[in-house]
């Protein structure tokens, strides 16, 4: 059982500021004292990492010294530690790299590094992408064979982990799936029923979809008085998880980050509402108001899911998705029939239930009543993403870290650090309202936010630049430019 912190809400930011470089190596040496296995140039991300550690004030006293283990006090030696990088597709869908659509590998190995200081008996590094994802070719593209390298040449205990039940081998939306990629076994179960944040959506449960999957499936693990999850087990077994989200926006979310990437720990997307069939004039929040053709497109696309895979999803799918988009174009509307917009009222409700099972959830498939483990919140916004996120984002060169024990309290200054407000954004907003099992003890202006030349309230944080918000969200969730001043706090960080 884990000793909550909620009571310290602190999150701790480190940043470049001048010329940005990304994830290069250091243009200087990195004096690293308390990492004597160390070899080779340092990189931008564990410099960063390092001084994240030092503005935390994590193991103060021995700061500057060979002693100095900053993990060791939330990481007990013999501990078995998941990791949960964002690792949502094999290949950015839109004009971004990259780093701006996963957690930077050096940024893993960094954590790694001072992970490894703590003589973990185990550490399971995994995540549940798109079906559609190639994993090889993910970890060709993220560099993933850099990681197991280094974990054996230094004897560290680490494994890459698929989390998906079901999988796409051949990365293509029409391609035959397999069911069974990973064992039941290997998954918890769990059922919030009348305690889930969808309850209040009950009566239309029937109306739940995620985008290119089949309703019926989903109708099964979510109705009135049933919400069920399946849990990767690594996740659950573990004593300390170490959420590794890369900062984006997101078109159904607003933001991806700390609470956000918590939804790759689930095995299957047909245990996750995305939204409502319907728009929100007619009962539904796929889209605002209740033009008729975007209903026709939506049922032929219940249609075209129902029909499964191969040559009928492939034409079906595909002459739909189509179809919408001339539509749209031609009659100056948008195409969004994914819930794409700030009315999505069901996304938060499920990103937030994964939350709390996450920090009370035991092996069991059951709540307690206090937090089951330790989670830290480091977050890679190194090169982060704006507009049409997570898997069409623009790359932004922001070049900072944080560092947090709250998903929460993290995601509040992320809002403020990309110039949004976080009480326009619901999977932020509501993280905050006082539930049987809390997200956050703490109300926002309890946030601390420390630097390395100052502390401030987590309300008093500026934008380090304006992010480009989703098209459904522009005018929604921005803070108003009048209440944040021309010179930012951050600006000797």
């Amino acid at each position: 059982m884990f000793e909550s912190h909620d009571l310290q809400p602190v999150v701790a930011l480190a940043r470049h500021i001048g010329v940005p470089r990304g994830y290069a190596a250091c243009e200087r040496e990195l004096v690293t004292p308390e990492l004597p296995k160390r070899q080779g140039p340092a990189s931008a991300a564990l410099g960063l990492v390092r001084e994240l550690f030092h503005n935390w004030g994590l193991d103060k006293s021995n700061m500057g010294t060979a002693r100095w283990n900053p993990l060791g006090a939330l990481v007990p030696a013999g501990s078995k530690v998941a990791i949960k990088p964002n690792w949502v597709y094999h290949a950015p869908r839109g004009p971004g790299s990259m780093d701006s659509l996963v957690t930077h590998t050096s940024v893993i190995q960094a954590v790694l590094e001072y992970l490894a200081l703590t003589h973990p008996a185990a550490i399971t590094i995994g995540d549940a992408p798109l079906q559609g994802c190639d994993f090889e070719a993910l970890g060709i593209a993220a560099g993933l064979e850099s990681i197991l390298l280094w974990a054996s040449q230094n004897d560290v205990p680490v494994e890459i982990a698929d989390f998906r039940r079901t999988v796409n081998p051949s990365g293509h939306a029409a391609g035959r799936r397999r069911e069974d990629a990973r064992p039941l076994a290997r998954f918890v179960p769990y059922d919030l029923g009348d305690e889930s944040s969808l309850m209040p959506l009950d009566a239309d449960a029937g109306k739940f979809r995620v985008t290119a999957y089949d309703p019926d499936l989903l109708a099964a693990t979510h109705q009135p008085g049933r919400h069920r999850y399946l849990i990767a087990r690594e996740v659950l077994e573990a004593d300390v998880v170490v959420n590794l989200p890369k900062l984006k926006c997101h078109m159904k979310a607003c933001i991806t980050g700390a609470l956000k990437n918590l939804v790759g720990i689930n095995g299957h997307k047909e245990y996750l509402p995305h939204h409502r069939k319907g728009g929100s004039g007619s009962g539904g929040d796929c889209y605002p108001g209740a033009p008729l053709w975007k209903d026709w497109m939506e049922a032929a696309l219940d249609t075209a899911n129902r029909a499964g895979e191969g040559r009928h999803l492939r034409l079906g799918l595909g002459r739909i998705l189509a179809a919408c988009r001339k539509f749209a174009a031609f009659a100056g509307a948008d195409d969004n029939l994914e819930g794409a917009w700030y009315g999505n009222d069901t996304v938060w409700r499920m990103c937030l239930d994964l939350n709390r099972i996450l920090k009370y959830g035991d092996v069991d498939g059951r709540l307690s009543p206090t937090p089951q483990r330790a989670v830290i919140h480091i977050t890679d916004a190194i090169v982060a993403g704006e507009g049409e996120g997570p898997l069409r984002a623009s790359p932004v060169e922001s070049e900072f870290l944080t560092g947090a024990l709250n998903a929460a309290a993290a995601d509040y200054v992320h809002a403020r650090l990309m110039g949004f407000d976080p009480d326009r954004i619901p999977i932020v907003r509501e993280a905050f309202e006082n539930r049987t099992w809390p997200l956050a003890g703490f109300r926002p202006d309890e946030i601390l936010v420390r630097t390395a030349a100052s502390e401030l309230r987590g309300s008093e944080v500026s934008p380090v630049r304006f992010f480009v918000p989703p098209r459904g969200w522009r005018g929604h969730c921005e803070l108003p430019t009048k209440d944040v001043p021309v010179e930012t706090h951050l600006a000797s960080v």
